[in-house]
């Protein structure tokens, strides 16, 4: 199923002329304000130009990997579009990577050239570049340029994002790194800039999976210009929009959702280094927001805070109309929502969407509609055949912005015969949208039925007394498995388990009401690095859990 072909201006799904599209549009308008300096789209341009140039000099040619290691602060911006306009591959970094996690992207992804934060203020332990030195002693007694480590073998070059009395001792401060750019001329930098097109490489992304190290997916540029377009778009923000969001930038929501939709629409983005609720509602309420971008615990936490109802919040309208902070800012109708959409980071977040504005009994039931470029199945997971329409199977992708595949992972590999990127998710096709149903190895198969976790966490969601609420399949001798759900009660209540099954009963099908209900507390789950949490570390917790209570469910008793 195919919607109709992408813009013919195809030459401008780029970088470099994204970033001079966008300047033309809104030039002197504040793009993109942190914690400490806001910049103008034309100052975003200069620093960028600025930021390549530094590349340029320190010899980053095109299809160079280069890792930058910042948090959500306009500097971030100013590094991706600096790679971009040189046609060197960013890597970003995520900032909640564990040691292990980052020696493994700085050496898996080939980064030649590695720009890292001295750490997050306010954020102990975030010593990011003196703990690589620690662990990499060569790096430290080596020379910027000609670096040789084993550990990290293709890392000739390492910069302290600080100035330059501020830069551990041996780490060169980005600030020598901008001023030898200094040397290279406009006439150079637009030259190499013309030569960057659609097709070549500019991204990858580590994903954090929740059994092994990241997988590195492989951006074309076209990637991250389409759908910056197309958030924007589908959003229906405008210049006159303010946008809070707390979406981190290694993440393809931040890249494509938060950055690019702001930059391609002229909207303000409003970001902070580090999300604090009381921290983010004053800010909201200072930039006059329109939308907020968080996570749905982040959400919650702004709603519950006791600042919340004192703040006029009364300028943010885009939001989603089920979080709470929804009748905190004063909703009264669904009229705005992302909801109905789909994707994954191998897509660059949508593959499928209807806009914001949609009718809510429309984006709340599907996923939406496959985007411009974009092909979509439904196959039969076992033998790969295409179903017809209304039949459940796996959801597969290709298109305009799938990624180019998995770094050092052969395509055959990743892709079918036919190229479809094979999703491991469950949903059906109807009347030309997509509905999902849930990741297929995560379904909880129980009695004969699989049951997607998705509603009943969303049923627990629905609850103010519930943080974190999430549902895994326990083995059971004779159900095949049994549903449990995990929960991290909310501040200051304590929901019994009796109160939370009846609530269930009401809302899901009796085969779907867990049979049990854990509570955890918030420091006992596993995280992945981008703050998922990981489903088969919880699933083994609840499996002990019900071991060390001797617990009897349905005939069979765990621990004996």
């Amino acid at each position: 199923m195919s919607e109709p072909t992408l813009q013919p201006d195809a030459s401008r799904y780029t970088l470099p002329r994204f970033l001079a599209d966008t300047v033309e549009r809104f030039g002197t308008r504040v793009a993109i304000e942190g914690d400490a300096r806001a910049l103008r789209f034309d100052e975003l341009e200069s620093e960028a130009r600025a930021f390549a140039k530094g590349l340029i000099a320190a010899g980053v040619a095109k299809g160079s990997r280069v890792a930058v290691l910042l948090g959500s602060r306009p500097e971030w911006a100013v590094a991706y579009f600096g790679c971009g306009l040189v046609g060197a591959v960013m890597v970003p970094v995520n900032t909640f990577a564990k040691p292990e996690e980052l020696d493994h992207v700085l050496r898996h992804s080939d980064a030649a050239l590695a720009i890292l934060q001295t750490g997050v203020e306010g954020v102990s332990g975030t010593r990011f570049v003196d703990d690589l030195l620690a662990r990499h002693p060569e790096l430290a007694q080596g020379e910027n340029g000609s670096l040789a480590c084993a550990a990290l073998p293709c890392l000739r070059r390492l910069y302290a994002f600080a100035p330059v009395g501020e830069a551990p001792d041996a780490a060169e401060s980005t600030d020598r790194f901008l001023e030898a750019g200094q040397a290279v001329t406009d006439e150079v930098l637009d030259a190499v800039a013309r030569e960057v097109h659609p097709s070549d490489d500019a991204l990858i992304v580590y994903t954090s999976g929740t059994t092994a190290l990241p997988k590195g997916v492989v951006h074309m540029q076209r990637a991250p210009v389409i759908q910056s377009w197309q958030w924007a778009e589908q959003m229906g923000l405008t210049p006159e929009d303010v946008v809070y969001s707390s979406y981190p930038f290694f993440w393809t929501a931040g890249i494509a959702m938060a950055l690019g939709g702001c930059l391609a629409s002229g909207a303000k983005l409003v970001i902070d280094e580090v999300f604090e609720p009381g921290r983010a509602l004053e800010r909201i309420e200072a930039c006059g927001a329109t939308a907020v971008q968080a996570w749905p615990h982040q959400e919650k936490a702004l709603a519950e805070h006791p600042t919340a109802g004192k703040r006029d919040l009364s300028r943010v309208k885009k939001i989603e109309f089920a979080r709470a902070l929804a009748r905190v800012v004063g909703l009264e109708k669904d009229e705005w929502g992302t909801h109905g959409s789909y994707g994954m980071s191998e897509t660059f977040t949508i593959c499928s969407c209807v806009p914001a504005t949609t009718a809510p009994e429309i984006r709340e039931k599907t996923s939406g509609r496959p985007l411009p470029g974009m092909t979509i199945k439904i196959v039969d997971p076992e033998t790969g055949e295409t179903l017809p329409e209304g039949v459940e199977g796996e959801i597969v992708v290709k298109g305009a912005t799938m990624m180019r595949g998995y770094h050092k992972v052969d395509p055959e590999n990743v892709f079918d015969a036919d190229g479809f990127f094979h999703s491991q998710d469950g949903g059906h096709l109807k009347d030309g949208y997509l509905y999902w149903s849930g990741r297929l190895s995560h379904l909880i198969k129980t009695g004969g039925a699989n049951v997607s976790p998705l509603e009943i966490e969303s049923a627990l969601d629905a609850r103010d007394d519930v943080r974190v609420g999430m549902a895994v399949g326990v083995p059971h001798p004779t159900l095949g498995e049994v549903v449990i759900a995990c929960v991290v009660p909310a501040a200051g209540t304590s929901p019994s388990e009796d109160e939370i099954r009846s609530d269930l009963r009401a809302r899901l099908s009796a085969y779907k009401v867990p049979k049990r209900v854990l509570f955890f507390e918030a420091s006992e789950l596993s995280l992945t690095g981008n703050q998922k949490i990981q489903v088969g570390p919880l699933r083994e917790a609840a499996e002990k859990r019900l071991a060390e209570e001797g617990a009897e469910i349905d005939g069979a008793t765990y621990g004996a």
